[in-house]
């Protein structure tokens, strides 16, 4: 390659923007990455999350299972969490001593006490844990569906550069810094900083930093363990001890190094905290940041609204009238790669199936990112009969993938032309709903008897706060139902119901809602699902 090419590639490298889009609302923050104005990623955190990954919690022990070898733990969560016995760390045995030495009153500096042998691999939970034990865990999956939180005794805690664990002395290296002579540099400057009793990862992003900057984010980590233990001497019972930084925090202080051109971010609050995270971190960047005062909804001014819609249906289509069918099941997700009205009269049939589907290989993998998809993917490529072919398509699915942050696994296709992919879920899947509900009959087809309709509402009404106790309830309506429970003041419908049941309620407003829709939350703001 001439240097006037190299010039050419290295201009056309620097084009690429990346910016970050959030909007913050009542009851949640919508983040989007954008590349080249293309929506890659999506995250929605609500701000009255509980239980988000990272979270250090002192949890109860509720029961032992002895064939899962694993334990459920209460950590406030209405299910309880699942601790497997893989999940307790090797430095389980020195965190249960110290726990105990904290909660008995005895003040043990980190740095002179005396760790435990690591835990055996094949040892049983109930040898270690009883009924009714108060052990410090932390958050590693959020609850999905069903199911409560997954969490882990080995605790650490992420920085920019250095996730610190405590009761280690190990320390280790990104695999992704290469050089031999920075990751024994960088070994040598931990080790000369670290306190005894602390183990540490090194981050990739700490390549070629100045122990200055690993001092100071190893400090923050082990203030956050400090803090834990003050709360650990407070608490008589389960509950929260620390928090991790909410989601847009975490996205900034890993993704900064991808050298975003912009910032934009629609709340005044939520941007100086923003602009005092990057402060800490990435002084350089602070201008980045910059508030949104337009008029319109800021995703709308961004194009992002109209690439969520278009994106997260049933149905994405590519170009040329190549399209992918997605569909989730509740053991899997499955994606079926459609070559539309797509032929190339010029190649054969084996071609244009070899270039369908190196296009849905792209899309798939953003697809991946942009839904947070998790758990075991099954995708179903056009066959191709050539092993070459194949190869090729792997190849250019797994560079595709390079990006994604999330850790996953490809497998080569089967003569079927199947490919497996298994990628981390730690959060529940990001759902948009892409279609719009019929405004008399709600998408179902038929009609319910109008006359009916409000002896439901109370009758659901009545199940959550007699039967199911639930206090300081939301019912959300269309406007003229809103009209009818509300306004004929203290003979109106809905103060009946609060004196028949005892309880009080809040009805809201919802012009986006058809006629006969109705939807209940609970005092967190969460949907309650009839």
């Amino acid at each position: 390659m001439s240097e006037e090419q190299q010039q050419e590639v290295a201009v056309e490298v620097k084009t690429v923007t990346r910016d970050l889009v959030i909007n913050s609302h009542a009851s949640e923050v919508d983040i989007a990455l954008l590349e080249d104005n293309s929506l890659v990623e999506l995250h929605r955190e609500k701000t009255n999350n509980q239980f988000a990954v990272g979270d250090v919690y002192l949890g109860r022990v509720k029961k032992i299972l002895p064939g899962l070898n694993a334990a459920f733990v209460d950590v406030g969560y209405p299910k309880e969490a699942f601790l497997h016995y893989l999940d307790l760390g090797l430095q389980a045995n020195s965190l249960i001593k110290y726990k105990k030495a904290v909660v008995g009153g005895d003040d043990v500096p980190m740095d002179k006490f005396k760790l435990e042998p690591d835990l055996p691999k094949n040892g049983k939970i109930g040898d270690l844990l009883n009924v009714g034990d108060l052990i410090p865990v932390q958050i590693a999956k959020e609850p999905i569906h069903t199911k409560g939180p997954r969490i882990t005794a080995e605790v650490s805690f992420a920085g920019r550069y250095l996730v610190l664990v405590p009761f280690s002395n190990r320390i280790s290296v990104s695999q992704k810094i290469r050089s031999s002579e920075e990751r024994n540099r960088l070994r040598r400057l931990i080790q000369s900083i670290k306190p005894a009793n602390y183990g540490v990862i090194i981050r990739t992003v700490a390549e070629g930093k100045k122990v200055a900057d690993l001092d100071a984010d190893l400090r923050s980590l082990i203030s956050k363990w400090e803090q834990c233990i003050i709360e650990m001497k407070k608490m008589t019972t389960f509950g929260r001890m620390v928090s991790e930084m909410d989601q847009t925090s975490v996205m900034l202080r890993d993704l900064l190094n991808e050298s975003f051109n912009n910032i934009h971010v629609n709340d005044e609050k939520l941007y100086e905290e923003i602009q005092k995270n990057i402060q800490t971190f990435a002084p350089q960047k602070v201008d980045i940041v910059q508030l949104y005062k337009g008029k319109e909804p800021i995703f709308d001014y961004f194009n992002v609204t109209k690439q969520i819609k278009g994106f997260f249906g049933k149905i994405v289509t590519i170009r040329n009238g190549v399209y992918l069918v997605i569909e989730h099941t509740e053991a899997m997700h499955v994606i079926d790669v459609n070559s539309g009205h797509r032929v190339n009269k010029e190649n054969s049939q084996e071609d244009n199936a070899f270039q369908v589907n190196i296009e849905a290989a792209k899309e798939i993998a953003r697809q991946l990112r942009l839904r947070d998809m998790g758990g075991i993917i099954i995708v179903d490529f056009i066959d191709m009969h050539e092993a070459k072919h194949r190869k090729d398509l792997f190849d250019a699915l797994v560079e595709a993938m390079a990006h994604d942050r999330a850790k996953h696994t490809i497998l080569p296709p089967t003569k079927f032309g199947l490919i497996q992919i298994t990628r981390q879920r730690v959060r529940p899947e990001t759902e948009v709903q892409v279609q719009e509900k019929c405004p008399v009959c709600a998408g179902e087809g038929k009609i319910r008897p109008a006359i009916l309709f409000i002896d439901e509402i109370e009758n659901h009404l009545k199940y959550l706060m007699v039967d199911q106790n639930e206090n300081h309830l939301t019912l959300q309506v269309h406007p003229f139902i809103y009209a009818y429970l509300s306004l004929d003041g203290l003979f109106s419908i809905r103060r009946k119901w609060m004196k028949k049941y005892g309880k009080k309620f809040k009805v809201q407003s919802m012009p986006e809602f058809h006629v006969l829709q109705y939807n209940f939350q609970n005092a967190n703001g969460d949907d309650i699902k009839l």
